[in-house]
């Protein structure tokens, strides 16, 4: 299980970081189409390989009756509903990048996993509490339109579609904080074991 989990935080560490850069270079060569924020989670048929593997895997342990798809129903449908999020965000995320300089945008989504939920110990159960930092991605991305460097638009953009972009993206960091204890509470409501098959089904829904 831990080469499968490295890998993943290898793959998303190259994707988070790779992803601006291109999406903004897209858009500096002429690109304009903000349908290119489908390939933000549009990942799915690369999902079915793992998938396809560990199916093999579970075949070769437990024989021909093993099931094909562990996902259950009402895990799929708070998949479907995270995805409807995930992808307002992608293209509220896109329309940033096709704005701003890649350093703006990032330092306004950056600030979004303070969104993410903790757990605080209250008489031996877990109680999740969501952060309120409202005021975090505002201030970590309020260097962004101020600083001397990024303050004039970077692709021939207005200043009105600038500011609008820095909105945008600061409601896109805002929305991303959310569906993240979103997922995290799919996972601990889901009614069956949480494996590493299920958590790459889930993503495939949500992709």
């Amino acid at each position: 299980m831990t080469p499968l989990l490295l890998l993943n935080a290898l793959l998303l560490t190259i994707g988070t970081c790779g992803c601006p850069l291109v999406m903004r270079l897209y858009f500096l060569h002429g690109g304009h189409r903000l349908l290119s924020s489908f390939l933000e989670t549009g990942g799915w048929p690369i999902n079915f390989i793992p998938l396809r593997i560990t199916y093999l895997d579970r075949r070769s342990k437990h024989g021909p009756t093993t099931k094909p798809i562990l996902i259950k129903s009402p895990v799929f449908l708070a998949a479907t509903v995270i995805s409807l999020l995930t992808g307002v965000d992608d293209y509220l995320n896109s329309y940033g990048v096709a704005k701003l300089p890649v350093s703006t945008s990032a330092l306004i989504i950056a600030p979004s996993l303070a969104y993410r939920p903790i757990r605080v110990p209250n008489g031996g159960a877990e109680v999740h509490v969501v952060l309120n930092q409202r005021g975090f991605p505002t201030d970590g991305g309020g260097g962004g339109p101020g600083a001397p460097h990024d303050r004039r638009p970077a692709g021939g953009e207005s200043k009105r579609e600038y500011y609008a972009g820095f909105f945008l993206t600061l409601l896109a960091a805002a929305l991303y904080g959310f569906v993240l204890p979103l997922v995290e509470l799919t996972y601990k409501k889901a009614k069956q074991a949480v494996t590493y098959t299920l958590v790459l089904e889930i993503q495939l829904v949500m992709c």
